[in-house]
């Protein structure tokens, strides 16, 4: 049971209760769900590759995204990871491509610029006739720092570089939101 809590909790954002609370579940859960969920887990590691032209994580490589020939070429959206691509795609919005870094920049956790897909990054920028690269890292100390240090080295490269905007969430009440979301929203605005 503890080697069960203990792998549990290296699952992002599983502390020590849902760990536990987790594990107990499954150890009075019918034993074809817990076998099901071991497979699922196999299964996912086995047949999961790195697409080869965006990084992200397909059953196939060119991801479904890089062979699509309805995508807009001229358009490269950066991020960090692949569930930051997958929240883009839920969206609609957007019709480009992806590049995928694998992270952001971090000192403090190991993250340096050596770590992250920057050089597949200019290539791409380089070779590929992309008109608009948008940076869509997070909203964070560390997204922002990765999206300057991209500004900067992509300045060279006749590609228009953007920056996603940062604001309010829809429906969100301006008395319960941070200083630093209201100030962005104020600063990102835009005539209607």
């Amino acid at each position: 049971m503890d080697r069960l809590v203990a792998s549990l909790k290296r699952l992002p954002g599983i502390g020590e209760k849902s760990a536990t609370r987790l594990a107990y579940f499954l150890l009075s859960a019918p034993e074809d769900l817990a076998r099901e969920l071991s497979e699922a887990i196999a299964r996912v590691q086995r047949e999961t590759v790195v697409c080869d032209s965006c990084f992200t994580l397909s059953d196939r490589t060119p991801c479904p995204i890089c062979a699509s020939p309805h995508r807009d070429r001229t358009l490269l959206c950066v991020v960090e990871e692949p569930a930051d691509m997958a929240a883009i795609e839920r969206s609609g919005a957007f019709k480009g491509l992806y590049h995928v870094l694998g992270g952001a920049l971090s000192p403090i956790d190991g993250m340096g610029p050596e770590t992250l897909r920057l050089n597949e990054l200019e290539r791409r920028v380089a070779k590929s006739g992309v008109k608009e690269v948008i940076l869509a890292t997070n909203p964070t100390t560390e997204g922002d720092a990765t999206a300057h240090f991209l500004a900067d080295r992509l300045r060279g490269s006749t590609a228009k570089i953007t920056r996603i905007a940062y604001g309010m969430p829809l429906g969100g009440d301006l008395e319960y939101a941070d200083h630093v979301t209201v100030s962005r929203s104020i600063e990102n605005r835009r005539p209607l």
